[in-house]
């Protein structure tokens, strides 16, 4: 395929994917937001192989055995990529391009696929420190390497920490959002000792059971609480982007923040549906997000990351 026709599949994937993603990126320069488009449809579709999804959407309960085989696949053409073999897929051609016009170093890329393997592995989460390295590797390796696609140097740790945060934060809030849904898929990502501090069980029945909504609210609420300083610690790591990634960067952070809000507003009824913000919301956080962009020009030298949870 084409360089066009890479990043026309990767903005249509991000497009069906991510309609908050989306617009966030539509506040790119061309060539960042191409990037950042091909980078989200590599991670897309690998989330989407071990899954056995359509764009994050119905989930297949998959033989162990296949699941094992698609995860060592992911691996392999992962490394192959990074190392500049030829590549059949789009999602992988586009990625290899990402990742040698950015720089990306391959311990992300892995990082990012050891995500999916702690859900094939069925790992169990204890603390919150346990879902914390969950959340990492599936969300805030993909902001530190968002962070690269916008021209953060691999070696500026500063900043890359504050894009793990946002990512951290993200994942946290999606963990709150998904709580039920993920119950379902025989998933719980709430960490098992503050389940019991609740007085309910570690497994998926007790988790979806509805008579158990108020205190498995309770124990998200902990989870939503927990992403305010990680929300908070991220927005130091502005006035080190472009003005336009700035931008987009704080737009998305009011997005997915909202939904937290309404979240913890909706209380035991959070997952009655699906919570999701509005056209009008989104526009509200553009704006916002241009303030906070323009705010962090003026802004002096960011104050030390607080002590959190970190993994690089």
């Amino acid at each position: 395929m084409t360089d066009l026709s890479l990043e026309q599949s990767s903005r249509e994937t991000i497009q069906k994917g991510s309609k908050s993603f989306a617009a966030a990126a539509a506040l790119f320069d061309a060539q960042t937001r191409a990037d950042a488009e091909m980078l989200y449809a590599w991670c897309r579709y690998c989330d989407d192989v071990v899954d056995g999804q359509d764009l994050g959407h119905g989930m297949t309960v998959l033989a162990p055995e296949e699941s094992q085989r698609r995860l060592e696949s992911l691996y392999a053409k992962t490394r192959a990529a990074l190392a500049g073999q030829p590549v059949d897929d789009p999602e992988f051609a586009a990625f290899q391009k990402v990742a040698q016009r950015r720089q990306i170093p391959e311990r992300y890329a892995i990082d990012l696929i050891d995500g999916f393997a702690m859900d094939v592995a069925a790992r169990q989460y204890r603390t919150i420190e346990d879902t914390l390295d969950y959340c990492y590797h599936v969300a805030g390796v993909v902001g530190v390497m968002m962070a690269l696609v916008m021209g953060v140097k691999p070696g500026d740790l500063a900043t890359l920490r504050r894009a793990q945060d946002l990512g951290l934060a993200f994942q946290l809030t999606n963990i709150s959002r998904d709580v039920v849904e993920d119950a379902q898929n025989d998933r719980v990502y709430l960490p098992s000792a503050w389940l019991a501090e609740a007085g309910l069980k570690d497994d998926p029945a007790t988790v979806r059971d509805p008579a158990n909504r108020a205190a498995v609210f309770k124990v998200t609420a902990r989870l939503l609480e927990r992403a305010e300083p990680y929300y908070a610690s991220a927005v130091a790591g502005l006035p080190s982007l472009p003005f336009r990634c700035a931008w987009a960067i704080g737009a998305a952070r009011g997005v997915y923040r909202q939904i937290g809000v309404e979240v913890g507003r909706l209380g035991a009824k959070a997952w009655d549906e699906r919570v999701s913000t509005s056209t009008a919301q989104k526009v509200g956080f553009a704006i916002e997000g241009m303030v906070m962009a323009l705010g962090s020009r003026l802004a002096g030298r960011p104050s030390p990351r607080p002590d959190l949870w970190t993994k690089i």
